[in-house]
């Protein structure tokens, strides 16, 4: 096991009651040889995190004494992992599953690929063939990182390339944690895996999709009201820090008319979300 590099399984944990004990049972499956699992739980107010302990004790724990976001949360685990001497560490979402042979089909393309920093399985809905990730793009114009779908060609490749990946389920090599550091921690939820995306290749880096390596994901998020908050102000916080010189003044315009949008919108009583998107508006300008 000498020659097969060590990967640090990072779970980061929010009240997964629910769905935490089918993810780790998936990860313990994995055939890869040489692996910790590393559960950070964010300040749970469920049992989540003390059933999984006693359940998983062959894993290693961490709990953190409040929620504190996603990208703090995987930094912590990221630390961790390094310390212990991990060659990569996969960041993995308690609300998936992972196929039990995922991961050593991504360190496969990883060891091929010295230039591969960051690489991502394809992300299904779960209980289902549909797809949830499969390609990323950045798009400035319309302020927006997007999912896009692969083409068949892609898919049946041994990998290839995408813009930005998800935080979902990302193998990080240390070669890249080393040269441009680890997630930005203004990104509380949200933009941190398209903000590392973009550190990545600036960096000479290459982030690549491996069709192979499958996993399952139900997005328990989906149903919070704060997702919309958190969307709007990351993706401004994004889009501040990344966007070119030569389009600034087109980015202010456009999200001087998308903030108009949102007053008609609360004014005539237009969607569920405007009150969120206003006050992540009224955040982020109070901040910045």
């Amino acid at each position: 096991m000498t020659n097969v590099p060590k990967v640090g399984i990072i779970v980061l944990n929010y009240n997964g009651d629910n769905c935490l004990s089918s993810c780790l049972s998936s990860l313990d499956r994995l055939t890869y040889p040489n692996k910790e699992i590393i559960v950070v739980d964010n300040g749970s107010s469920d049992d989540s995190f003390f059933s999984a302990e006693a359940s998983f004790p062959q894993f290693t724990f961490v709990r953190n004494g409040k929620n504190e976001g996603f990208a703090k949360g995987m930094n912590i685990g990221m630390r961790l992992a390094f310390l212990h001497n991990a060659d990569w560490c996969m960041l993995f979402n308690y609300d998936a599953e992972i196929d039990v042979q995922a991961l050593s089909f991504l360190m496969t393309v990883a060891q091929k690929n010295p230039r591969a920093g960051l690489l991502s399985p394809v992300i299904y809905e779960k209980g289902s063939n549909h797809l949830w990730f499969g390609k990323g793009r950045i798009e400035f114009l319309r302020m927006r990182a997007t999912h896009e779908k692969p083409s068949s060609e892609e898919l049946a490749s041994e990998n290839y390339r995408s813009e930005f990946l998800t935080g979902c389920s990302l193998l990080v090599k240390k070669e890249l944690a080393l040269a441009i550091g680890l997630f930005d921690e203004q990104f509380f939820l949200y933009y941190e895996d398209a903000d590392y995306s973009l550190r990545s290749t600036q960096a000479g880096f290459e982030n690549c999709v491996v069709p192979q390596a499958r996993v399952w994901h139900s997005e328990e998020s989906k149903t919070s009201p704060q997702k919309t908050y958190f969307l709007v102000y990351s993706g401004l916080l994004f889009f501040k820090k990344h966007t070119p010189f030569l389009l600034q003044p087109y980015m202010a315009l456009y999200v001087t008319i998308r903030m108009v949008k949102n007053f008609l919108d609360r004014v005539f009583g237009r969607g569920n979300t405007a009150e969120e998107v206003h006050r992540a508006y009224k955040q982020f300008f109070y901040e910045h």
